[in-house]
């Protein structure tokens, strides 16, 4: 089934954007894209990273509060983007937090100023639409992972293994210690390759229909989501099949769901949804994986590379890097 609106996103030139080397006291620009934060975590967020031996440094209007529920106008809000990727003392661009209102951005990104300062941009949750419009229209690798303030705040709020590896461009792997399991074999239990995409489910949706639609089509599909019940679940899933984007995926890989659930119900209920849903789908199925939001240690993920999908034996997900 055809998508009813198709994009026409800018064709990458070549393969991904090739990336700075995130060397140890690396500078970070910390911007707030979508919503702000409470000033008091976000220096306990400055106080880790500094641990970590980045050197970050809070956009200009990161801590603006509105108008409505903004960190600011959508012109501040893109000035501060811009800044950060233009910043030649920075070699990561992180987001403060999530929340709501990176949609208005979309319209404005200076796509060609980002293609020339390209740098990995630490984020999850809304600022998916951000990431993924990036990847589809210059190539540049969305890097699924820990924010300052919901995560970098949090004692045990960061995967720092996958990080690493992440920014250091290696290849790398997570998998049971990390929340995956397996939910479904597909084919002969062979493993699922493909170039992994994805991000918040409810955002994917958000956009069906619109000139920045997730590319989704052939990937190998990481989705995840916080507080959506079962129901709402297999909603999203409906729209996403409904307008071809689930077309020819060659795996599906789960977040860990957080508070996905209905009071009352089976504790099992979302993952009955799931496979009730793709039981026509002869793909691997796994689910648990904590990127994004999740309980603790978010996982990063880089959007765009090569990665495969191990389902037999111990589940695993392989990402190739992007060196």
């Amino acid at each position: 089934m055809c998508a009813l609106f198709k994009t026409k996103p800018e064709a990458p030139r070549g393969s991904l954007l090739p990336l700075p080397i995130v060397k140890p006291h690396a500078g970070m620009r910390i911007v707030a894209p979508a919503s702000s934060a409470k000033v008091e975590v976000a220096q306990v967020a400055l106080a880790k990273l500094r641990t970590m031996n980045f050197q970050p440094r809070f956009g200009k209007h990161a801590f603006q509060k509105g108008p409505l529920f903004f960190a600011g106008t959508t012109a501040q809000r893109l000035q501060d983007l811009h800044d950060a990727f233009a910043d030649e003392n920075s070699s990561v661009v992180a987001c403060l937090r999530g929340g709501y209102g990176s949609n208005y951005l979309l319209s404005g990104l200076d796509t060609e100023l980002i293609r020339k300062h390209p740098k990995p941009m630490l984020a999850y949750s809304d600022l998916t639409a951000v990431q993924l419009n990036l990847l589809d229209r210059i190539g540049l690798p969305a890097f699924h992972g820990p924010m300052a303030a919901t995560d970098f705040a949090l004692e045990n709020g960061v995967h720092t293994e996958s990080l690493r590896a992440a920014l250091g461009g290696t290849p790398y792997s997570v998998g049971e210690a990390e929340g995956l399991r397996a939910l479904k074999m597909g084919a002969l239990g062979k493993p699922a390759k493909g170039i992994l995409y994805g991000g918040c489910l409810s955002i994917l949706v958000s956009l069906l229909g619109t000139p920045w639609e997730p590319q989704t089509e052939g990937k190998l599909l990481f989705l995840e989501d916080t507080g959506a019940k079962p129901y709402q679940i297999d909603r999203m899933l409906w729209q996403l099949r409904n307008t071809g984007k689930l077309e020819g995926i060659t795996g599906l890989i789960f977040g860990e769901m957080l508070d996905c659930n209905s009071p009352g119900a089976a504790a099992n209920l979302l993952e009955e949804v799931i496979l009730h849903h793709f039981e026509d789908m002869d793909i691997p199925i796994a689910i648990g994986l904590r990127s994004g939001h999740v309980s603790r240690h978010n996982v990063t993920l880089v959007f765009g590379v090569e990665a495969e999908l191990q389902i037999t034996g111990s589940p695993k997900l392989n990402l190739r890097g992007t060196r």
